[in-house]
């Protein structure tokens, strides 16, 4: 390989075409997931309210699956927190990542 570049990489999960998980999206999940808020995820990721919570259906519809588990208000007030499956998603995710970025530094040796 030739000295004196570095490779860049942008990584995203497809189904159908249509986009599932991005950085994007991986980062306003562990933000709720630190927060228990997805207006408050939204905020820390730059995003309105209402586009962090269309990312959250349109990835919901496109996997089949619940991402999150919301409560409405009340005494101890309301929340959000990930299923198990959007665990999962963001460990498999996260484990993509690792491997690109270990083959980009290999590669640019």
């Amino acid at each position: 390989m030739a000295k004196g570049y570095k490779i860049r990489y942008k990584i995203w999960l497809e189904k159908d075409k249509d986009i599932i998980m991005g950085l994007g999206r991986d980062k306003l999940l562990r933000e709720i997931e630190k927060t228990g808020s997805i207006s408050k995820a939204a905020k820390a990721v730059g995003m309105s309210y209402k586009k962090a919570w269309s990312f959250l259906k349109t990835m919901e519809n496109r996997l089949g699956i619940k991402l999150v588990e919301t409560q409405r208000g009340g005494k101890g007030g309301g929340g959000t927190q990930l299923t198990t499956e959007a665990k999962k998603l963001l460990s498999e995710f996260e484990k993509i990542n690792k491997e690109f970025e270990k083959l980009a530094k290999k590669l640019s040796k």
